[in-house]
């Protein structure tokens, strides 16, 4: 099994392969909170939100997170790594 495959292979348990694509890269509000509420009890939730923000994935909801709050925890972490580093 290559790495690219093995790193995905948590996709196949998601919540989200119940719904189509679109259902998780909605163009409003409503939309994201009803992704989130489909990503809420997913047990591949932990694994997605760290895929989305190792691969800098910009649009859509995953891990629960939307696309702002996932740009808030990347600048924490790495502001935190910065402060561990001084």
């Amino acid at each position: 099994m290559d790495s690219e495959t093995k790193s995905t292979e948590w996709m196949a348990r998601g919540n989200c392969r119940n719904f189509p694509p679109a259902t998780f890269f909605p163009s409003d509000g409503a939309g994201v909170e009803r992704a989130r509420a489909i990503c809420a009890n997913c047990t591949v939730i932990s694994e997605c939100l760290e895929y989305a923000l190792t691969e800098h994935i910009d649009h859509g909801v995953w891990g629960g997170c939307s696309e702002r709050e996932r740009r808030r925890i990347a600048k924490s972490r790495r502001l935190e790594v910065r402060s561990a580093s001084q």
